[in-house]
């Protein structure tokens, strides 16, 4: 059964799931909120949970509907502007703060996978099968975090380290190339790319190889092709090592000796490894330019361009601070 709650508004609706169920057997109320706890929707009291409306939204609710009724129980679910007398926000904020708590967990085992990798400690389970299941736990994360809590940020990169450390490698180290080999190649990332890939395609097409071709790939596990150069993923010939971020890496391999490129690697490593490491006051601001382009680009494309006017700005702004 499905009604309207509320006046229609084209901004903002929800949806709301109210259910009964009988008294047992116990598996079915497990089996209930195990599936509305995966597709994200948040308790508001004993019975009623919310979700943004969505396509996908009305699909997953209709769907616990329809589970509800065969198990012997009833509901319905409400569409409207408001509820239980929330207001947007309120219910915008209840929703980022159950995320927070998840990717919190997330992050805590990260810290304590790579804690006990740098200790040499032997883990309870396998460190690739056990990085291969919390990766997964993220992705599905990701897609219920409808509003962006500030939490994944830090799950991600933590994730982003452990990838890029020998817990996932699968092959030996590559031997760095020579410099006279780094121009007129085809360079290859993973899709989706953040701070650390955007500076890196903006440090290598302006500095290091202006004819370059860029290329961006789905997977981790890529074979590169005669003429091609992996960077910021797994096995890639450059990419995170020790401390240093990619965008650290390519500089001091490329042998560039250039300050303002310096300061840029110290703001790209403290964004991408939140370590606080350098400190540079301007820091926060550009995080958040780059949190902004990675939030309204949906495209790598446009996201390196929206980065490249970032970027090129910044340069300047060293390079003339370093002359005057």
């Amino acid at each position: 059964m499905q009604a309207k709650l509320g006046t229609p508004n084209v901004e903002e609706h929800w949806l709301l799931l109210v259910h009964q169920l009988p008294g047992g057997p116990a598996y079915a109320r497990v089996k209930i909120w195990r599936r509305l706890k995966e597709c994200g929707a948040i308790s508001l009291r004993n019975a009623a949970y919310v979700l943004p409306d969505s396509e996908e939204s009305r699909a997953s609710l209709n769907a616990i509907l329809r589970e509800i009724e065969k198990l012997g129980g009833e509901g319905m679910v409400m569409r409207g502007e408001a509820v239980a007398g929330l207001r947007g926000d309120q219910l915008r904020a209840q929703f980022n703060g159950a995320r927070e708590a998840d990717y919190r967990a997330i992050s805590d085992e990260l810290r304590e996978l790579s804690q006990a990798w740098k200790k040499r400690k032997t883990p309870k389970n396998d460190p690739v099968q056990a990085l291969a299941r919390i990766m997964q736990r993220l992705t599905a994360l990701k897609r219920i975090d409808f509003f962006g809590a500030s939490g994944r940020g830090t799950a991600e990169t933590l994730l982003a380290r452990l990838e890029h450390s020998h817990i996932t490698r699968t092959e030996p180290v590559p031997e760095p190339p020579r410099l006279t080999d780094l121009r007129n190649k085809t360079w290859v990332t993973r899709r989706d790319i953040h701070v650390d890939r955007i500076a890196s395609a903006w440090l290598i097409t302006r500095f290091i190889d202006p004819r370059a071709k860029l290329k961006f790939v789905p997977g981790k596990n890529y074979n590169p092709l005669p003429g091609e150069y992996r960077y910021d993923m797994q096995d890639g010939e450059f990419t995170h090592e020790g401390d240093n971020c990619s965008f650290e890496v390519l500089l001091q391999r490329s042998g560039i000796d250039d300050r303002a490129l310096k300061i840029i690697a110290e703001l790209v490593h403290d964004i991408d490894l939140s370590d606080g490491k350098f400190g540079h006051p301007q820091t926060a601001g550009i995080a958040h330019v780059i949190a902004g382009i990675c939030r309204t680009q949906g495209s790598d494309t446009a996201r390196l361009e929206r980065g490249r006017e970032l970027f090129d700005d910044i340069y300047e702004q060293f390079h003339r601070h370093k002359e005057s």
